[in-house]
């Protein structure tokens, strides 16, 4: 065991240094001290059999350390802290003694023994009463997680009563949520010392399921448009009770309020209980709110993040009026970074009745990332990457990221930067530069190293809807060695283009990690010149909606397509040809569908269009922290032909005799702490005489 000493000096008196009587070196001390060893100076504090907590932690944890001086009072004490600090990471079996030993100086060198023994799990978390809601869901809701496979790593499996309570206040807002205002949840922990390991009961008392009933809007204000503030409720006759969709129409509706100048607007809801017919009436009342203005913004606890990244949050300055709902706003917005594991805001009182203090404390959280990763795909085999990622540069809210990847079938290098507040602006700005190296491999007949950049600009539209407008140029150098020699290319061809281009974003899901309603789509068009003369574009959206509410299941609907456009008459080059793979269609392998010449290279195309159903399910009898799911699917897909294909002419008919293709399958999906992983097995219904199809593919799961 590696033990670190720390030499403690400490100002005593001479009587006391004249006084100090040697000890007994190795005295173990339990709970009795000799008395020579009170009030003895200590000279080093060390520790063995820590494995959990490195020494330099316990020595912050113990009070012999700071204050330098022995007693039997403070050694007790620091037993207990330090058994207490193991408890709370699960170690109920952890035992601390101590010994002390003289020095030939006269003080005193204390040795902290730990024995951690095992740490405690949790075999499992039981529910009842749960009649509505199931337990996987009521667990994925908790941040105390049943012991399983990676817990070693996660640490997530550790019973602790204050993280249990917040998990009950979780369970119960869930339920609040799903139309279950009353919910009431209770839970008993119990300890199985002959397992080591913990088993959680938790009873929940559900209560009656409401709706909302009528909604109106009554407002004291002259001159305010409710009827544009009816557009922000989100609590419709007949729909679920739901507290956090009664607090959004709030929030939101305090903010249109404050758009059509209203600063001090003050929005209340009044629910009026129906208990015969199970519903909650609601009337909005928009009332003018006291004229209180904002004097100061206080922000602590920032160390690397400047001031202003967080005061750009706020839609409000020092000297604005005060607005409940902007504050919330504002906090969201700060949360959202991601630079924070907590942001706490409170008021205080200002300097006149009139004016208020608003006090943001902040506890910050890493936001670098240094990654080693690899890992297996079907289409490129064996592949790892280390990346540097800075998701807040120098505590100004930047990002950066700079990455080395290299397969089988290649390596790359990239750059990014992104400056999320442009000139200060809601605009985000970035540059991205990259060099790929695809080599010449048995589905490709030569091959490209590639090196280019772009300069982009995002700009929101409005909350679910983004545009990004970017422009580039890039150089590609064809290497083509070996044989077969493509009949498309040339050793030592170059391509050069110029490109610009947009993007339109619309995001309304629920969760962009794990999505289980709303839509998400893209739609992307650019002008590709120089060497060429282009006009590309692609659409792709999937659409979420719950099988069964609060059941795990959750379907969607999947559509891709896309066209490139020669504006000059002249046939496409395959080389900025669509080569669609198993992201269109699964059971295929890479370039093993659509038009090739005769030698089998592989042509693409300038037209596809794709759809997909899948049902996504949480699978039975696994812990839900295994994050592990299964999914059925459906794919169909139509390939365009190479007419338009410079050298298209020599495509053989048997690549694509049959343009539409059809596969139906199943999948095991992982939510690995290294991303969303999944596996897919497929059976191929329908296809052309020469495609290539495999029956396993491993991917990383993407929204598209």
């Amino acid at each position: 065991m590696n033990h670190t000493t720390k030499l403690l000096r400490g100002a005593v008196s001479a009587i006391a240094l004249i006084g100090a009587a040697p000890m007994v070196a190795g005295l173990p001390v339990l709970g009795v001290v000799s008395a020579q060893a009170q009030e003895q100076l200590v000279a080093s504090v060390l520790f063995e059999g820590n494995r959990r907590f490195p020494d330099n932690q316990l020595l912050a944890m113990v009070d012999i350390s700071s204050s330098g001086v022995f007693t039997q009072q403070r050694l007790n004490a620091d037993i207990e802290s330090i058994r207490q600090a193991y408890a709370r990471e699960g170690f109920n079996s952890i035992s601390v003694t101590a010994r002390t030993e003289a020095t030939a100086d006269g003080r005193v060198r204390v040795v902290f023994v730990v024995n951690e023994g095992e740490r405690a799990g949790i075999a499992a978390i039981n529910f009842t009463g749960n009649n509505s809601i199931s337990a996987n869901n009521l667990k994925g809701t908790m941040l105390t997680k049943e012991s399983g496979v990676l817990s070693w790593l996660l640490k997530d499996d550790t019973y602790d009563e204050q993280k249990m309570a917040v998990d009950r206040e979780r369970i119960r807002l869930y339920y609040a949520n799903r139309g279950f205002p009353d919910a009431q949840v209770n839970s008993v922990a119990e300890y199985d010392a002959a397992r080591n390991t913990y088993f959680i009961n938790v009873t929940v008392n559900e209560g009656q399921p409401y709706e909302f009933g009528a909604v109106g809007i009554e407002t004291s204000i002259d001159g305010l448009n409710t009827d544009v503030l009816r557009g922000t409720v989100r609590t419709g006759q007949g729909a679920t009770y739901s507290a956090l969709d009664l607090q959004k129409s709030i929030e939101d509706m305090a903010y249109e309020a404050t758009a059509q100048g209203y600063s001090f607007a003050d929005v209340r809801a009044r629910l009026d209980r129906d208990v015969a017919t199970n519903t909650f009436n609601v009337t909005y009342l928009v009332d003018e709110g006291a004229r209180v203005y904002v004097e100061r913004i206080n922000i602590t606890g920032n160390v690397k993040t400047r001031d202003f990244v967080i005061r750009r949050e706020l839609a409000f300055a020092e000297g604005d009026p005060f607005n409940r709902s902007m504050v919330v706003r504002g906090r969201t917005a700060i949360d959202a970074l991601g630079y924070f594991s907590k942001v706490e805001v409170t008021t205080g009182p200002g300097s006149a009745p009139d004016k208020i203090v608003l006090n943001i404390n902040v506890e910050e959280t890493s936001t670098g990332e240094y990654g080693v990763t690899a890992g297996y795909s079907t289409t490129d085999g064996i592949l790892g990457e280390l990346s540097l990622t800075e998701r807040n540069f120098l505590g100004r809210g930047q990002f950066l990221r700079a990455s080395i990847g290299a397969s089988q079938a290649g390596r790359t290098f990239d750059f990014s930067f992104t400056e999320p507040r442009f000139m200060g602006l809601k605009v985000s700005a970035g540059v991205d530069a990259y060099h790929r190296i695809s080599d010449e491999n048995a589905t490709s007949f030569y091959g490209t190293q590639t090196t280019g950049g772009q300069l982009r600009l995002g700009v929101p539209l409005t909350s679910a809807l983004n545009a990004q407008f970017f422009g580039g140029y890039e150089r590609k150098v064809v290497e083509d060695d070996d044989a077969p020699k493509s009949a498309l290319v040339t050793n030592g061809q170059e391509f050069n283009k110029a490109f610009v281009g947009y993007t339109l974003t619309w995001n309304s899901l629920d969760d962009t990690k794990n999505p289980t309603e709303g839509l998400y789509a893209t739609f992307t068009q650019q002008y590709i010149g120089w060497d060429h003369n282009l006009l590309r574009s692609e659409a792709r959206a999937r659409y979420f909606v719950p099988v069964v509410p609060d059941s795990g299941i959750v379907a969607s609907v999947r559509g891709q397509a896309g066209v490139i456009n020669s504006l000059d008459g002249n046939n496409v080059h395959s080389i900025e040809a669509f080569t669609p793979g198993s992201q269109l269609i699964r059971g295929f392998a890479g370039r093993g569908f659509g038009p090739r010449l005769a030698s089998g290279e592989y042509l693409g195309t300038t037209m596809y269009a794709g759809l997909s159903g899948e049902i996504e399910f949480p699978i039975p009898g696994l812990p839900e922290n295994y994050g592990l799911s299964g999914a059925v699917w459906a794919d169909a897909a139509w390939i365009g032909d190479a007419s338009n294909i410079l050298g298209g002419a020599g495509a053989v008919a048997g690549s694509n005799d049959q343009p539409w293709r059809t596969s139906i399958g199943a999948s095991l999906i992982w939510d690995s702490p290294f991303g969303p992983l999944r596996g897919d097995v497929a059976h191929v219904l329908n296809q052309s005489t020469d495609d290539r199809t495999q029956v396993f593919q491993f991917t990383i799961q993407t929204l598209l």
